[in-house]
């Protein structure tokens, strides 16, 4: 080979999916999709509910979503409900942040004990029912130490995501090049300082996306908090059922606004998977 010579190391190009998979792919179509089977449930509802001998009021429901007073524009019950909802949600995910990361810290710092009691306490929690937890936190450790059921219930959301985060926590973790940690000791780093300067600062990167994908996770799991009258979204669409039996205007009206800030919150973890990809 001469030195004018060169050689091509892209190898073969990456051939194109099928036309049909590039369509499968495409955001019209999973767009379309999605819209199609939304269109067949709703369909499906509202077809039972006229066997059923169901009385749509559909026009009731917007009192409790906003309305107009003497006093100007408010915000119906439901309405206010939501940022409840959003305020358990985020209060719980901090703690579940918090509590995560010490598990994972504990179970890779190399202690026996630590580490066994990391995984004790992740196989434990990961395997107690999410409505079990919540009755153990209000209706045993409630009287005990004093917890309120709001209180109780940021603490079960928390427990309980908190296993699922330490796991991202260690993924992220393990996922740092091993040359890191020898640049942290070859320069006199203690093991809390690789952590802050050096490890952690590049497994959030790679972190982001499943952090985000948890958080998800726990809006939706907010709901069971209900079953202790926790006042949330959820709670107050009982409540208004229980008032006018309108279950089925109200559950559906419930289950937009959920699925409205779950989309906005995947649209975001979207992005940043979009975003870190290359990064990883």
């Amino acid at each position: 080979m001469t030195s004018s010579e060169t050689v091509d190391l892209r190898g073969p190009p990456i051939p194109k999916p099928p036309v049909h998979q590039q369509l499968l792919n495409s955001v019209p179509v999973a767009v379309a999709i999605y819209a199609g089977v939304i269109g067949v449930i709703v369909y499906g509802s509202f077809v039972g509910a006229q066997n059923m001998g169901y009385n749509w009021q559909w026009y009731r429901v917007l009192q409790y979503l906003y309305s107009f007073t003497d006093d100007g524009f408010q915000w119906g019950e439901i309405m206010l409900a939501l940022p409840a909802t959003i305020q358990l949600s985020v209060l719980s995910f901090a703690l579940a942040t918090v509590l995560g990361l010490f598990v994972a810290l504990l179970r890779l710092s190399g202690l026996v004990v630590g580490s066994a009691v990391a995984v004790g306490l992740l196989e434990l929690i990961r395997n107690i029912p999410l409505l079990v937890l919540l009755y153990l936190f209000y209706y045993v450790m409630g009287p005990i130490f004093g917890l309120d059921r709001y209180v109780a219930s940021i603490l079960t959301l928390a427990v309980f995501h908190s296993v699922l985060i330490s796991e991202i926590f260690r993924a992220g973790i393990n996922s740092v090049a091993i040359g890191q940690w020898e640049a942290a000791k070859s320069i006199g780093m203690s093991t809390g300082q690789a952590y802050r300067y050096i490890i952690l600062p590049q497994a959030v990167r790679i972190m982001l996306p499943p952090m985000a994908g948890e958080m998800v996770h726990l809006i939706k799991s907010s709901a069971i908090v209900s079953v202790i009258a926790v006042a949330e979204l959820t709670t107050i669409g009982r409540n208004i059922i229980s008032e006018t039996y309108m279950s089925f205007e109200i559950w559906f009206t419930v289950a937009v606004i959920y699925l409205v800030v779950i989309l906005i919150l995947s649209i975001g973890v979207s992005f940043l998977e979009r975003k870190y990809a290359v990064d990883q």
